[in-house]
């Protein structure tokens, strides 16, 4: 049995009216579908890293046209973040989903990307799902299963707070996301080692970073990760653009959404809520840890410097969640610091 997601539902089902927008969107990308498949494209399925429990895999892929695999991977040795917003995403083709015995055909939504929950028999640890289409090489998407037994994993913001993109800042957003080279881009001093730290004691805690960037640079952000040694962790990240009823999807939503489901898939797991206080985090977390306090272990802030505040607008700090939760705050500007913070919790080891 499968379940699809709410956010990867098609979104011109009968009887939805679209958004304007989402409409020439979608008559763009049909376009920009017929016109790459007469130069000779092909379709390429883009795995991610997602999360299960063992009788259950949440599966997440992207499908969309390329030049094929081995330029692919060349190209894929050096990447500016523009290259990845010019990717043709397909929403017609039939994918093939096994993992753990079970085998399923499903459609991608607008946009390309597929978010579907599946009924299967698998162990705790990391698992793998294969993705077939007739039209495309197969590919394995890794799927971390979360063990019964653990109550307790981690949820990170990405950007600012594991890696230094400058978000709320317009211009030099826009040069980190579609300029910068991906080799270039630096990681959050200390935040490397404290996730590995918090790992190590916690070895069988889930690692999930939540963020709202586009699917389309989730290779590039899985790349960093691994090139600057964080954790492995389920990848959730959103789908740009114009939705069915609006110009822009809400990445706060976005974050909202998904904290609320990890509640209630892991009802025993007491989450280290992971951010920084540039942009909505606090206020994220404030929420869900007011609804969901016996879902939040502590949350941890990475401030930003003077100078990046003063560009960010100022700090969204809110010192009535730190006064008045019964949930610990902790404030601090890099990682090492944070992690003398983190072991007087408990949460992680000498």
């Amino acid at each position: 049995m499968a379940r699809t997601s709410t956010s990867s539902t098609r979104s011109n089902k009968a009887g939805e009216i679209l958004h304007r927008a989402a409409r020439i969107e979608d008559a763009f990308h049909r376009w920009r579908e017929r016109r790459g498949r007469k130069r000779g494209l092909t379709t390429t399925i883009i795995p991610y890293s997602s999360y299960g429990a063992p009788g259950w895999a949440r599966v997440l892929c992207r499908v969309v046209l390329t030049r094929g695999t081995e330029t692919s991977k060349k190209r894929a040795e050096k990447v500016r973040g523009w290259r990845s917003f010019f990717s043709i995403p397909v929403d017609d083709e039939v994918v093939t989903v096994t993992i753990g015995g079970t085998k399923i055909e499903v459609t991608p939504s607008r946009g390309g990307v597929i978010d579907v929950q599946i009924d299967a028999t698998l162990s705790p640890g990391w698992q793998t799902a294969t993705l077939d289409s007739s039209g495309a090489e197969q590919a394995t998407a890794h799927i971390f299963i979360v063990d019964p037994k653990s109550t307790f994993g981690v949820i990170s913001d990405v950007d600012d707070t594991v890696m230094v993109t400058a978000l709320p800042r317009p211009l030099l957003a826009a040069w980190n996301t579609f300029v910068l080279d991906e080799h270039a881009r630096r990681p959050v001093a200390g935040m490397a080692v404290l996730y590995d730290r918090i790992a190590r004691a916690n070895p069988i805690a889930p690692v999930i970073y939540l963020s709202t960037g586009a699917w389309n640079v989730a290779p590039t952000l899985t790349r960093f990760l691994r090139r600057n040694l964080y954790p492995r962790g389920a990848m959730l990240l959103t789908d740009w653009g114009p939705t069915h009823d609006r110009w822009f999807r809400s990445g706060a939503e976005h974050k909202r959404a998904e904290l609320r489901r990890l509640a209630a898939e892991f009802p025993n797991v007491k989450w280290l809520l992971v951010g920084d206080d540039g942009q909505h985090d606090e206020e994220i977390y404030g929420e869900f840890a007011r609804s969901h306090p016996d879902n939040v272990s502590a949350v941890a802030i990475r401030q930003l410097s003077a100078g990046e505040a003063v560009l960010a607008g100022g700090r969204s700090r809110s010192a009535e969640d730190e006064e008045t939760s019964s949930i610990p705050w902790r404030f601090a500007p890099d990682g090492a610091r944070l992690a003398i913070e983190l072991r007087e919790l408990g949460l992680i080891n000498d």
